[in-house]
């Protein structure tokens, strides 16, 4: 696929802003007052979550977005403002009396163990209505899309939904749904609507099963009562079925998740890659399919953390392809792990002229974790530490012959004369050097949990190996 470009694209998101909050910390014992675990507190981490995560996955692909809705006059507010303004979200949301919602998660040891909720579910005032009519109204104009977030906290009332959706259709403007409760008269019209299969068996009052036909049968029969163009069901591990509104026409797409480790905002990835393929021109079953890759992605991180565009292309390399990523990207990846539990193991070199000693090495550190990160230096810094006429393979080339070896997780490429920049991100659990060195000497040691050394194998330079090859020519 060629790259992703959504820069030219607005999308409107109206719905039910969320702040996360992520309590993080290690539990050694129980508590004496009740049969609890004490958790240590290490971390607290906010994000943004329901409406907002959904605005915040459009503006990591690169498109502009704005969020309508609803804050409270607290603190949460302003913790949540600073947020979208950190993201380059646009922020329409209105101040009310009503609490801004916040959901605090407490995570130990890498499971959550409780979850604080604080809102106010409640009726949002006439007067609030009127501002968030007259807001979406003007907004509406200048986007290429729409989507109800509707998590069923007020904002996503009947009189709201139905002037979006019929005005956006005055304006040829696709309106997307996520939908909430089984109130649906509100989203009677709507482009699209994307229910999971829990939510198409509360709509359709009867338990239907995960299965292909029922999914075509019942979804067929919500899409008609409610005049959607599309019904979008998410399946969970059997990925994602489209319902046209013409007769017979589904599409059931499996999922594309590699490892799942955390649900909460996939959805939210989901819809928003989904506007942004449909406003940019993509036929429908391309642009869930691109949705469909894009949610995949996400359960694999833990938290609610957006997409990223380029770990969305990467998506679309071979397999050795993907294993090489920017450092960013590789961040993303590494928190996700280390939030798994993985012992994380990084080294680094020029790795020229791939041979016998650098695959022993690189196996033998692998041995010391779960995943191993290579750091590679790039063409330039070669240069600069080898001389002119270094490196004989170019860093593409030898990006690609690492990412073929089986004991290599993931590449990074840098400019600098050390990785020490890159180990101070990654903080790995294990820091690898090869040779001779003391460990006190070695290079980016204060930012890893352990550093330990490898011998080389003797006979085996790849300096030496080109003395030969030039001795025997």
């Amino acid at each position: 696929m060629a790259k992703l470009d959504f820069s030219r694209l607005h999308i409107l998101v109206i719905g039910d802003a969320m702040l996360d909050n992520y309590i993080i910390g290690q539990v050694f014992r129980i508590s004496p007052e009740a049969p609890v675990p004490i958790v240590n507190v290490k971390q607290n981490q906010y994000s943004l979550g329901g409406a907002a995560n959904v605005c915040n996955n459009i503006a990591h692909l690169g498109a502009s977005t704005t969020l309508l809705g609803i804050s409270g006059k607290d603190e949460n507010n302003k913790i949540l403002g600073k947020l979208l303004k950190k993201n380059s979200i646009n922020n329409a949301l209105i101040e009310t009396e009503i609490p801004t919602t916040t959901k605090a998660r407490i995570i130990g040891e890498h499971q959550q163990i409780a979850r604080l909720d604080y809102e106010k579910i409640s009726f949002i005032s006439e007067e609030v209505v009127g501002k968030l009519k007259e807001r979406a109204l003007l907004l509406l104009k200048k986007s290429d899309a729409v989507i109800i977030s509707d998590y069923g906290k007020g904002v996503c009332c009947e009189e709201i939904c139905q002037s979006i959706i019929q005005t956006g259709r005055d304006l040829n403007i696709p309106v997307l749904i996520d939908p909430k409760g089984k109130e649906w008269n509100k989203y009677k019209g709507a482009f699209l609507v994307s229910p999971n299969l829990k939510e198409l068996g509360e709509i359709a009052s009867k338990h239907v099963a995960n299965e292909d036909s029922q999914i075509e049968k019942h979804g067929m029969e919500v899409l008609k009562r409610y005049s959607f163009k599309y019904l979008l069901v998410t399946r969970s591990e059997k990925g994602m079925s489209l319902i046209s509104n013409k007769e017979k026409e589904y599409y059931h797409i499996p999922t594309d998740a590699r490892e799942v480790y955390d649900v909460s905002g996939a959805g939210d990835t989901a819809i928003a890659t989904l506007s942004l393929g449909i406003a940019s021109g993509l036929k429908i079953l391309d642009a869930v399919k691109l949705a469909n890759r894009a949610a995949g992605i996400v359960v694999g991180k833990f938290g609610t953390v957006p997409i990223e565009k380029g770990e969305l292309e990467e998506s679309f390399y071979l397999k050795e392809e993907r294993k090489i990523k920017s450092l960013p990207h590789l961040l993303s990846v590494v928190k996700a792990l280390k939030a798994q539990g993985k012992i994380i193991v990084f080294t680094n070199g020029c790795f020229d002229i791939l041979h016998t000693g650098h695959i022993t090495y690189l196996r033998q550190a692998k041995e010391l974790g779960d995943i191993l990160i290579v750091g590679l230096n790039t063409d330039n810094s070669v240069k600069r530490l080898k001389g002119e006429k270094r490196p004989i393979f170019n860093e593409k080339d030898r990006a690609k012959m690492l990412s073929s070896l089986e004991v290599v997780d993931y590449i990074v490429l840098f400019d600098e004369d050390t990785p020490k920049n890159i180990i101070k991100k990654i903080k790995p659990d294990i820091l690898v050097k090869g040779g001779d060195y003391k460990v006190e000497k070695v290079i980016g040691r204060e930012f890893a949990s352990r550093t330990i050394v490898l011998p080389y194998i003797n006979g085996y330079s790849t300096t030496e190996i080109i003395k030969r090859i030039k001795e025997s020519s």
